[in-house]
């Protein structure tokens, strides 16, 4: 067979390595999908052109450094282990590397790399490691059923969470496909996973993943088996709800009744609300192939991402056959910024210029509407004109110029009036920011959205604190 570049990015992208490779001054010039999971990058380009030390991924980048100079002088390195930083937390990779040649000149390197953080803890005994799946639950599932008495269960399972691993999920997946066996596919991203460990400590993380795993993988026991895709995202192999009002069903439960997400994690040191945002998309009803299904779920979980986290997108194909991760992905705060900013300017007074900017801010913070209080104390809507309540005891509610809830529990004990407001009009989650110039306080500004627990973001906070300050000007 020839090889091809087709058959070479096949290769490549299926591998569960991480694959990387650079230039001879040691810049990126590309990376594997493994690699983009692993770090949770959407493309490439974000590094493209950089070297480690531009993207901080090392507390102590020189080894890193003195390793790639020597493989560019001629050497080759094969698993040498050091550590690296993944969204806030420190963890151990053996890497290997070599020499990229054109003729006999050394034009770069090309390297790869495997954590092995909880194999480690595991081994040490210092982790919170533990076993889910048995050998007698996956003999359930003809295609663990075939292969358990050859392959040990360590190696199917997830040394940490003890789901599947995700080489292991990848090929359960593949079997049902060859065998036209219906399926639903869920991808589920644990929300601000860095908070965990920078709050709580080192093993917070750890924690957060064995509690959630465990109680997804024993509320979906007999029907579904649950794997750890990598760092924060688990998957969802689901046999039994592949119709859409089955899988609405189920995602609503999982949400609400479950004990799965929207749960309170212990640790030594405190406790953290812990919640997740999923992406779901069926086999064969909405994807014929195992690139089609992964790429479906990963935009419907993006899609939650964007749209406030704490949620689930089910693949629906009259809803979502446009929608495009690059117009969702161009969300950068400067990029808000910059078109509230033209867009104000075209405009004469306040709520004219709200006005203005409502199709961008209903696009980037993914609002139906905006709300606004006055000197007078009403709130009003931006697009629905017949909205006005009495919510003048909003000052009471902080002396902080953003404030954000994922209920309306602080509210209610805080400011009654504006907590009416909210409740009477089914708004359940909010975030409010004071339209201020130095000492003198002209108004308020509200996000609001008629669902509950949904989690605002540093960049959401941002944008609309930006325009609180474009209207005080």
């Amino acid at each position: 067979m020839e090889m091809t570049v087709t058959l070479f990015d096949s290769i490549i992208n299926t591998s569960q390595d991480c694959v990387f490779w650079k230039d001879k001054d040691r810049r990126f010039l590309g990376v594997n999908q493994a690699f983009l999971d692993y770090y949770g990058f959407e493309s490439a380009d974000i590094l493209i052109g950089k070297n480690d030390e531009d993207m901080g991924w090392h507390s102590d980048p020189e080894p890193f450094k003195q390793d790639e100079l020597k493989v560019l002088s001629g050497m080759s390195t094969y698993k040498v282990q050091g550590k690296c930083i993944i969204r806030g937390e420190e963890r151990d990779i053996i890497a290997s590397k070599r020499p990229l040649y054109e003729g006999n000149e050394i034009v770069g390197l090309v390297g790869s790399f495997v954590d092995i953080t909880d194999v480690l803890r595991r081994r040490n005994g210092y982790d919170n490691s533990q076993v889910v799946y048995t050998i007698e639950k996956l003999r359930k599932y003809s295609f663990f059923d075939r292969i358990i008495d050859e392959i040990s269960l360590d190696e199917i399972l997830d040394p940490l969470t003890g789901i599947l691993s995700r080489a292991y999920a990848i090929k359960f997946i593949q079997s049902l496909i060859d065998e036209n066996r219906p399926f639903t596919f869920s991808m589920l991203d644990l929300d601000n996973f860095k908070f965990f460990n920078d709050n709580f400590g080192h093993g917070a993380g750890d924690k957060v993943l064995t509690t959630v795993s465990k109680e997804l993988a024993e509320y979906t026991e007999g029907f579904a088996l649950a794997g750890r895709f990598g760092g924060d995202e688990l998957l969802l192999i689901d046999l039994h709800n592949t119709e859409m009002a089955d899988k609405r069903s189920f995602f609503e439960r999982l949400y609400s009744d479950s004990n799965v997400f929207r749960i309170k994690v212990d640790f030594d040191n405190g406790s953290a609300y812990v919640t997740a945002t999923a992406g779901a998309a069926s086999y064969p009803a909405d994807a014929g192939s195992f690139d089609d299904i992964f790429s479906l779920t990963d935009k419907m979980l993006y899609l939650g991402k964007s749209s406030g986290r704490n949620c689930y997108t089910i693949y629906d194909r009259a809803e979502h056959k446009d929608v495009e991760i690059t117009k969702l992905a161009n969300h950068g705060v400067y990029t808000a910024m910059s078109r509230l900013k033209n867009d104000m300017e075209k405009t004469e007074g306040p709520l004219e210029k709200l006005r203005a900017v409502m199709p961008y801010i209903s696009e980037f913070l993914q609002v139906e509407d905006l709300y606004h209080i006055g000197g007078d104390g009403r709130m009003r809507a931006v697009i629905d004109k017949n909205f006005e309540e009495a919510a003048e005891d909003i000052s009471f509610l902080t002396d902080d110029d953003v404030f954000s809830d994922l209920t309306l529990d602080h509210i209610e004990k805080k400011s009654p009036l504006f907590y009416t407001a909210l409740k009477n009009n089914g708004l359940e989650s909010v975030m409010t920011v004071r339209v201020r110039k130095k000492e003198k306080i002209f108004g308020y500004l509200i996000c609001a959205v008629k669902r509950s627990y949904r989690i605002w973001q540093e960049n959401e906070c941002a944008v609309l604190y930006y325009l609180a300050g474009l209207l005080a000007e």
